[in-house]
């Protein structure tokens, strides 16, 4: 006997529509067993054993990318027990929003063990494992199952009960194998595809570092004179004003902070101080043109640059280079730092510490190579239109990897509406 139609979910419900002939709605729990209980196994405890951890699943394509082996002993129990070609599903948060969701298959034993964090779906007679493992990859079904979590922050799950009472569209058996041949094919195609486009955008992105060296690194550098930075630059630090003086960040004079230095030029400012901060405090206004150097700050912050567009203000993490049109021109200089970034961030980590900071007294003391000041203006030019033409690039190659990522989501929207 066929399956019965039951009571939609909330995401059916949005979603009702008529189905193609022979389809039919019911319950994902009465198509197939959700968390099935484990058998009685004979097997040594030191026996090799399948076991899939969660970060051994692939978001992308629900591939088990990195199956391990644990002796039986260790896992026979307080793991999850699975068969040959079971759906595992995520049911912790964000796990199960990022896609860790997967069919096991090539279990060398039949069947595996993994992470408490995997609820196990089994097909019947009416269902098939692939059509399962699709129809839970919908964005809206991820989207409905993330606001039934329960649990505290940090330690939900999804329960069982969810998954058992989801309503499914349920064609034939051969019209699911037939249209999940087809969504196999054509992810293959997507990942092909993907594939290439991260080729191309990891590329794009190594173009800065190698219009860079392509000035740096020539043999005209080697005959440019040095300057220690000290000598053709005035240098200081910033300051943060009491925050206690609400008066004092009320004012339209930009504050620079370290986390807007992405060797970019600052035009504004996410927080502005006043002229009774001026007045009142040890903060500098800077003049246009002046370089900032992040001497510390979380993740890749530390080293990166910045130069001014308008007169500013700066917080103590930011080492500011003043202009001298005598000796260098700021943006050259400003792709130089750029250029040592990576070198800069080693030195000062080989120093130890808990926190790797530049100082102002390293900073000061390093070694410039400067060509003439027309040379450095052509230089400076050159590399800007390169950046320039390397960032569009960047982001017409993120956009394509963007696109083609949205792809299997729309591949299975057309599968479960019968458009396959």
């Amino acid at each position: 006997q066929s399956p019965d139609v039951r009571r939609m979910s909330a995401a059916t419900k949005k979603t009702k529509r008529a189905l193609p002939a022979g389809w039919r709605w019911c319950r994902l729990g009465d198509v197939c067993e959700v968390n099935p209980r484990r058998p009685a196994l004979s097997r040594a405890d030191d026996e090799p054993t399948s076991f899939v951890p969660m970060e051994a699943v692939d978001a992308v394509f629900g591939t088990i990318s990195d199956r391990r082996f644990r002796p039986y002993g260790e896992i026979k129990k307080g793991y999850t027990w699975f068969a040959e070609n079971d759906v595992l599903f995520a049911k912790i948060t964000p796990c199960m929003q990022n896609g860790k969701h997967a069919v096991a298959r090539g279990l060398s034993d039949g069947f595996g063990f993994g992470t408490t964090e995997f609820h196990v779906l089994r097909s019947g007679q009416y269902i098939t494992e692939d059509w399962i493992w699709s129809f839970l990859r919908r964005p809206e079904i991820l989207q409905e199952a993330t606001e039934q979590f329960t649990g505290s922050v940090g330690q939900q799950r999804l329960p069982d009960d969810y998954l058992k009472a989801l309503e499914i569209p349920l064609p034939p058996l051969p019209e699911q194998q037939r249209i999940a041949a087809i969504l196999k094919e054509q992810m293959a195609a997507v990942d092909k595809a993907r594939a290439a486009a991260e080729a191309r955008l990891e590329a794009v992105k190594a173009l800065p570092a190698a219009f860079l060296r392509e000035v740096f690194c020539c043999n005209e550098e080697r005959h440019w004179k040095r300057h220690v930075l000290e000598s053709v630059a005035k240098t200081c630090s910033g300051s943060t004003p009491s925050r206690s003086r609400k008066d004092y960040f009320l004012g339209s004079i930009p504050w620079v902070k370290t986390g807007e230095l992405k060797d970019n030029t600052i035009v504004d400012t996410e927080e502005h101080v006043s002229e009774a901060a001026l007045q009142g405090t040890s903060i500098a206004l800077l003049p246009v043109d002046t370089l900032l150097i992040a001497m510390y700050g979380q993740g890749q912050t530390r080293g990166r640059t910045a130069l001014l567009a308008k007169p500013s203000t700066t917080n103590q993490a930011c080492f500011a280079v003043l202009p001298n049109k005598n000796a260098f021109v700021p943006l050259f200089l400003q792709f130089w730092f750029m250029h040592n970034y990576s070198r800069l961030r080693t030195e000062t980590e080989a120093r130890g510490g808990n926190q790797p900071n530049f100082n102002g007294d390293y900073l000061k003391k390093q070694l410039i190579p400067l060509p003439s000041l027309s040379d450095q203006r052509r230089l400076a030019a050159c590399l800007r239109e390169q950046m320039t033409a390397a960032e569009q690039a960047r982001a017409a190659a993120e956009a394509e990897l963007d696109a083609i990522n949205a792809l299997p989501a729309a591949l299975l929207r057309r599968a479960f509406n019968g458009g396959l």
